[in-house]
């Protein structure tokens, strides 16, 4: 198991503060922590240098881009052991914005966005399935997102968090 760095309670509320807004200053920053400006500075320098903070992006609305259309697609290949080569391929589809290698009958999880039916239609068939080791594909259109969100449930302790998952399978 990787050492992953440790984090307090302070640590998680920056966290957590500047998931919500990144772009938050430092200033206010401070002020919502009850610190320093230069103390508040110090921390998120500090989880930048241990890997903790892995960057800041601007969250774009996809429909201003005309790549409304969001779909899931599960990925079977027939790529043998040693050989991982479809997940670089896949990952090089500018509309394919997520790949996860998963378990189970397919291999990987997609996520893409697309304009419009035709055009999801047309990334499938001239950039997912020619890949050679790519045997099958299944797509699910997304109708209506509820909740899309890069935020991680940070101000949980990680124990508290999986003591509720066992209370709710056991509910």
């Amino acid at each position: 198991m990787t050492n992953l760095p440790t984090l307090d309670q302070t640590d998680r509320k920056i966290l957590e503060i500047l998931s919500d807004n990144a772009r938050m200053s430092n200033a206010e920053l401070a002020r919502r922590m009850g610190m320093a400006p230069s103390a508040t500075f110090e921390r998120i320098r500090k989880l930048e240098e241990r890997g903790v903070i892995l960057g800041y992006r601007a969250r774009i609305d996809p429909r201003v881009l005309d790549l409304g259309l969001l779909a899931f697609v599960l990925v079977r290949s027939n790529e043998t052991p040693g050989t991982p080569d479809t997940g670089p391929q896949l990952a090089r589809i500018p509309q394919v914005i997520e790949v996860h290698e998963v378990a189970g009958e397919d291999c990987f999880l997609l996520k893409v966005r697309a304009r419009d039916p035709e055009d999801l239609a047309n990334i499938l068939r001239e950039q997912i399935k020619p890949i050679p080791s790519v045997t099958h594909t299944r797509t699910t259109i997304v109708l209506l997102t509820v909740k899309e969100s890069g935020a991680l449930p940070v101000a949980m302790e990680p124990e508290t968090r999986v003591v509720e998952v066992t209370k709710q399978r056991a509910g």
